[in-house]
């Protein structure tokens, strides 16, 4: 007997998001550092970055000082690192100039619920040396079907389409976002009309 969930997206296979995805191209790679708890949610949207981009890798964990894959990315001398992650110290990346060739940028993305993605922060030193970035703050979240502490907390995917945006203006992630819409919108089909009238 099969899996019920998706080998790709992993999701279960009512819910797979396989066929609404576009691939795309972009010179910023992105790391998504995934809690374990987010990996078959059924609400998750990492896995939209990972693909739709010809340059996302996930890695599933809570504390990554020691994970040899992360350590040997950021070993890599011939690029520069951010970690997405706001608070005292970042910077927006707005006033981060976009890199041009043969300059590479790679950022790391914290995926999980807010409490979860600072224990993961928390937790994993090699990230602490690193730029911190943050978003612009009048950026505003679709995930609705989904609480967070402010309206500016926005999911991994569009963290992710925000900020390869900013950084590659000529190039169009508008599918990082529809892939998004379309998986709200099944959701939302999943439950009673008197909840779905909320959102």
């Amino acid at each position: 007997m099969g899996s019920r969930y998706c080998i790709q997206c992993q999701k279960a296979h009512k819910a797979c998001l396989c066929s609404t995805i576009v691939p795309l191209s972009s010179a910023i790679e992105l790391i998504i550092l995934q809690h374990p708890t987010e990996v078959r949610k059924p609400t998750g949207t990492a896995s939209i970055l990972t693909l739709s981009l010809d340059r996302a890798l996930c890695l599933v964990g809570e504390n990554f000082t020691q994970d040899e894959t992360l350590n040997a990315l950021l070993n890599d001398a011939d690029v520069t690192h951010f970690v997405l992650f706001p608070g005292g110290g970042s910077t927006c990346v707005n006033e981060i100039q976009p890199p041009s060739p043969p300059q590479r940028y790679r950022v790391i993305l914290l995926d999980g619920t807010w409490k979860k993605a600072y224990k993961m922060w928390q937790l994993s030193t090699n990230l602490h040396n690193l730029p911190r970035l943050h978003l612009p703050e009048s950026l505003q979240s679709r995930y609705r079907i989904r609480k967070a502490p402010r309206d500016n907390c926005l999911s991994t995917v569009e963290a992710g389409y925000h900020l390869l945006s900013n950084w590659q203006p000529h190039q169009d992630f508008s599918p990082l976002l529809q892939s998004f819409e379309q998986m709200i919108q099944f959701q939302l089909a999943q439950m009673p009309p008197d909840v779905r009238g909320r959102y």
